[in-house]
């Protein structure tokens, strides 16, 4: 294991932020946090406020991981949008300063809710937390990408036809086994792949509620956070992901909410969510929703087998977390296929 994942260089930080961010002419605290398998993030408390760190993970990575530079700048692209994102300050693409390319946002407090149940909440704010989420994702799928200089963000073509192909080869280059669940799904994705229907947008690509900062004392997002995989592309792509996390089984590592009792929760069907999500759009409904619920399958899995690559070559910023997370390939492989048949 790479302890260089696991710590940060303090003492070449503050040299670097000295001067560029106030707080930092003194002595400053480094707590990691546990959370961001792919970025390994700190959070810096300063006598003059907090701010977070996430940076690449050291060692040898895949081609177009980790790109932290393309989360500063999609962040900062939003900020005065109303799009909630924490406030970007500093970008160093400068290996040399901590071994590898870093950024620097403010800290946002508030409530981070890791268990969509929400068990420690009333069924009314439940309700209002997946309705906000509801909200925030409809309005980043409104967003002009010319307007805020995003429009070069990510290729033109057929979104999903690329992004199959992506983490296809994403997935054979961290590869550690043959599942044979997954090679069928490849196959079956590429034979029901739909033909581009021309929407073309912002799309974050790992849109959930544990990647969301709410409000301490109500159901308002202040922050949406981990943007690695944001592209352009098709807005149903973070719909399905927000469906498929919540057909995985409840608790710390499942994290969604199959076989929940919804309505004594206060939570929605995903139906229902697919449908407030597309009156505020204005969209009369989505046909093949399998198909998008399956991709989202397929890639989480690909990002799982990636996780367990990391944690095998000493590069995961939460090794044992990670290969747990590892042993799940198959069972989104198997839950792709399903929702291709549904």
């Amino acid at each position: 294991m790479s302890t260089k994942t696991q710590t940060l260089d303090q003492e070449a930080v503050g040299a670097y932020l000295r001067g560029r961010l106030p707080g930092f002419d003194s002595d400053f605290e480094v707590v990691k946090f546990e959370t961001g398998q792919s970025n390994p993030t700190f959070m810096l408390k300063t006598s003059q406020g907090n701010y977070v760190l996430r940076r690449k993970p050291p060692g040898v990575l895949l081609k177009s991981a980790h790109a932290v530079d393309r989360e500063f700048r999609v962040q900062q692209a939003l900020a005065g949008t109303e799009v909630p994102v924490a406030k970007m300050h500093i970008l160093c693409e400068d290996d040399d300063v901590i071994g590898s390319a870093f950024y620097v946002m403010d800290h946002v407090p508030g409530r981070n809710i890791t268990d969509p149940r929400m068990q420690d909440l009333d069924a009314e704010t439940r309700g209002g937390v997946i309705d906000e989420m509801s909200r925030v994702l409809s309005t980043l799928h409104q967003v002009d990408i010319e307007a805020v200089g995003l429009s070069d963000y990510g290729p033109p073509g057929n979104y999903f036809e690329r992004q199959l192909a992506r983490w296809t080869k994403q997935y054979r280059a961290s590869e550690t086994e043959t599942i044979p669940e997954m090679n069928e799904l490849i196959q079956a994705l590429e034979t029901a792949m739909p033909n581009d229907d021309g929407q073309r947008g912002l799309v974050h690509g790992d849109y959930r509620i544990d990647n969301m900062i709410f409000a301490a004392d109500s159901a308002t997002c202040k922050a949406v956070l981990d943007w690695e995989l944001s592209t352009i592309g098709h807005p149903y792509a973070d719909l399905a992901g927000v469906i498929m996390q919540w057909q995985m089984p409840p608790g710390t590592e499942g994290r969604g909410l199959a076989g929940v009792d919804r309505v004594a929760f206060g939570l929605p069907s995903d139906q229902a969510f697919i449908d407030s999500y597309c009156q505020r759009r204005g969209l009369a409904g989505i046909d093949d929703f399998g198909f998008y619920l399956s991709f989202s399958f397929f890639r989480m899995g690909g990002i799982l087998q990636g996780v367990l690559k990391r944690a095998l070559d000493g590069n995961a910023s939460n090794p044992e977390r990670a290969v747990k997370l590892g042993g799940f390939v198959s069972l989104f492989a198997r839950s792709g296929l399903d929702a291709l048949k549904k």
